[in-house]
């Protein structure tokens, strides 16, 4: 028995694995994404803000995701796929448009560019796929569970503030759950999880890559909020502590990836159950870059005097989600607990409470870089110490 045929979209073994210069054009639009998304809750940092920011995040996440596996699956120098992730990248334009009033009178714009999306990707690789039925069902099953999610997502649209965020939240849960469970569809059963359908170093560097777009709204937003601030002490002080932990944000990120990230690391991404496990955990590190450019621009604003504990919770809880989302990350690669950033992620989660009563909102921030830069600099330490252990002959 031969096997079936590669449809021709189908990225070959041996092509080169690193992103195109596409795919990294693509990105730029989450720029725009996470800084509305920031703006959002910043202006609304209330449970039900971040209730409604966490629902818009998910959404927006899972059609990076999709588009990510896109490239990573198919062949990201064909026309058609080209054309394809442009298309998306519209499409994910005007969710980001739509986001700071996706709960009131643009729901319908966001909802209809969000399902505008995955049926042109649909499109395009259903039919694409049609000589080789094994790969063909990967899509049709993606495509079945959009079709489940399309009445929640709709009946939101048409629903009030509370139970469109209910309805939304349902959807998105099922969206990126499904994934979770090889999208089982009936009469085609399920992607077994175990399979390998993701190169391992192509979906390395595109997660890479959106962290660092992440990290390029961060400083975006403080450059902002400096530059409307009047340049007064307060708001350089504050701008310049940002600045600081977006620097540290990026080396505790880096310095992790270099070292657990060797090519054999590498390899345990191309299976579908830690290939969406390390998306996922790059989501919660990104939803902390964001929460750190909210309560940023926050804190350019008001420096100094008592702060509201939702301001507090959102300065300390963006390094606490980000340091989260890193052990989650390291757990899936190394199938190991970073424990120097659980202690991290208590001892913020410690200062809250004392924050919210004696520190002003910059103080706060300080004491977040300050938990970071210890963080960083022990794990520096203790790695230095394995490589000069490793090199004493016994």
């Amino acid at each position: 028995m031969t096997s079936a045929p590669l449809p021709r979209i189908l990225r070959r073994r041996g092509e080169p694995e690193y992103p195109t210069f596409l795919e990294l054009f693509f990105d730029l639009v989450y720029i725009f994404m996470f800084s509305r998304l920031a703006a959002s809750l910043a202006e609304n940092l209330t449970v039900r803000g971040a209730a409604q920011t966490a629902v818009l995040l998910l959404a927006a996440w899972w059609v990076w995701v999709l588009t990510a596996w896109l490239t990573d699956l198919f062949n990201p120098r064909l026309p058609i796929i080209q054309a394809t992730t442009l298309l998306v990248m519209l499409g994910t334009l005007l969710m980001a448009i739509a986001t700071p009033y996706a709960f009131g009178r643009y729901g319908w714009l966001f909802v209809a560019a969000y399902f505008a999306i995955h049926l042109v990707r649909d499109a395009v690789l259903i039919p694409g796929t049609r000589v080789n039925r094994p790969i063909q069902a990967r899509s049709i099953r993606v495509f079945f569970w959009f079709g489940v999610t399309v009445t929640p997502w709709v009946a939101g649209v048409f629903a009030d503030e509370t139970a469109r965020l209910v309805l939304w939240s349902l959807a998105v849960a099922v969206d990126l759950g499904s994934a979770r469970i090889g999208w089982p569809t009936p009469t085609l059963g399920r992607t077994e999880l175990a399979s390998q359908i993701f190169t391992g170093v192509h979906l390395s560097e595109r997660h890479r890559a959106i962290f660092i777009v992440a990290l390029g709204e961060l400083i975006l937003s403080t450059g902002m909020g400096l530059a409307g601030s009047g340049f007064t002490a307060g708001a350089v002080a504050t701008s310049a502590v940002a600045f600081v932990s977006a620097v540290l944000l990026f080396q505790l990120y880096f310095q992790r990836v270099q070292r657990i990230l060797a090519p054999p690391s590498v390899a345990t991404v191309e299976r579908v159950r830690s290939g969406t496990s390390t998306s996922y955990s790059h989501l919660v590190m990104v939803a902390g870059v964001v929460l750190v450019s909210t309560s940023t621009s926050l804190v350019i604003d008001r420096p100094f005097g008592r702060a509201p504990v939702a301001l507090m919770v959102a300065t300390l809880g963006g390094p606490v989600l980000f340091l989260l989302g890193s052990v989650l990350f390291d757990a899936v690669v190394t199938g190991r607990t970073l424990w120097s950033r659980v202690l991290a992620i208590a001892v913020l989660c410690a200062l809250v409470a004392p924050a919210t009563l004696l520190f002003p909102p910059l103080a706060a921030l300080m004491l977040a870089n300050l938990v970071l830069l210890v963080t960083l600099v022990a794990e520096g330490l203790a790695a230095r110490r394995r490589l000069v252990g490793a090199a004493v002959p016994s």
